[in-house]
């Protein structure tokens, strides 16, 4: 009995002096975290801003890496699938976290499941946008343009992400017919929305706003409460008569589910200690994101609503995908 009790209280020991160790060395390799999206999207932008001087805070690197392809989806499932050990990182939110399972029906995974909140970093909002040799100016004008000339006008969006929810949402409570074109990320979206070869798009003020400002697309109507101070003509969602889309896109830091809460908070700690260094808020008010401060439970709260919030707008645009 006595050499039972002994071996036991070694294994007590030894798991008692491992588990904070492993917390207290961590990280010691490069964590990845990985964008869902290509290279210049809104995601990617997010991304490389709000968590610049993340691997030096932790004592450590921090890879991004750009896993574009099915609209999030892949990558998203690539990190349910991670060890949950803290080296594997999604830079996600309300896309991955909340739009994805309420679009898609046949999901071979379940973010809401499978990933945990780690730390919000910022809001984004959307705006519908045009070509500038469509000519209309505001929502309206387009829905009359659209009736006027049927057939004339494509859109173009990643597929089952905000900004297509947005589009979407138009056409329900609009009726505007438009014919839509699918994506794989913003980039290419916006590429080829100035090039003309689709007249309308979807996408987020991070990228938006100096295409914007240089003339290169025309806002119509953007998702915010309140207009952008960038672009003080343009409306809201709400001024131009559409009520019910969410204001904004949020954006945070998730890990597999079953990662170790210290090492969560230990990304917590180190990613909200970016959020206040003076080079991340430059770049934050550059992009004209809302920086989002908060601990990993607060962090779950939010996308634990903003997954009600989302299906509620899937639902009544009608978009439930295969």
């Amino acid at each position: 009995m006595k050499n039972l009790f002994r071996v036991l209280l070694a294994v007590f020991v030894a798991a008692a002096a491992t588990a904070p160790a492993g917390a207290q060395s961590f990280p010691d390799r490069p964590i990845r975290l990985i964008v869902p999206y290509p290279a210049g999207g809104p995601a990617d932008t997010v991304a490389r801003v709000t968590t610049q001087g993340l691997g030096a805070e932790l004592g450590g690197n921090v890879i991004i890496e750009n896993v574009a392809g099915a609209g999030g989806r892949m990558a998203t499932k690539d990190v349910t699938r991670a060890a949950p050990d803290g080296y594997t990182l999604l830079l996600s939110g309300s896309n991955e976290y909340a739009i994805t399972p309420a679009l898609y029906k046949n999901l071979d995974f379940d973010p809401t499941k499978e990933l945990v909140a780690v730390a919000a970093v910022a809001t984004d909002s959307n705006a519908i946008v045009v070509n500038p040799s469509v000519p209309v100016h505001t929502l309206a004008e387009l829905v009359r343009y659209v009736q006027d000339n049927p057939g004339k006008l494509t859109e173009g969006s990643t597929v089952g992400i905000a900004p297509h929810l947005l589009l979407e949402f138009f056409r329900a409570r609009s009726g505007a017919q438009i014919t839509f074109v699918p994506y794989k990320g913003a980039a290419p979206t916006l590429a080829d929305l100035m090039g003309g070869h689709i007249q309308v798009a979807a996408s987020a003020k991070s990228v938006l706003v100096p295409l914007v400002t240089s003339g290169k697309l025309r806002a119509l109507a953007v998702s915010s409460a309140e207009r952008w101070p960038e672009l003080p003509d343009v409306p809201t969602l709400h001024e131009s008569g559409i009520d019910g889309y969410p204001p904004d896109i949020w954006f945070g830091l998730l890990a597999p589910a079953g990662t170790p809460p210290p090492i969560i908070g230990k990304l917590n700690a180190a990613q909200n200690a970016r959020l206040n260094s003076p080079e991340v808020q430059a770049g934050i008010a550059r992009l004209g994101l809302v920086k989002r401060s908060l601990s990993a439970a607060d962090f779950a709260k939010i996308l634990d609503g903003e997954a009600r919030l989302w299906k509620a707008v899937a639902d009544e645009a009608g978009v439930h995908l295969e």
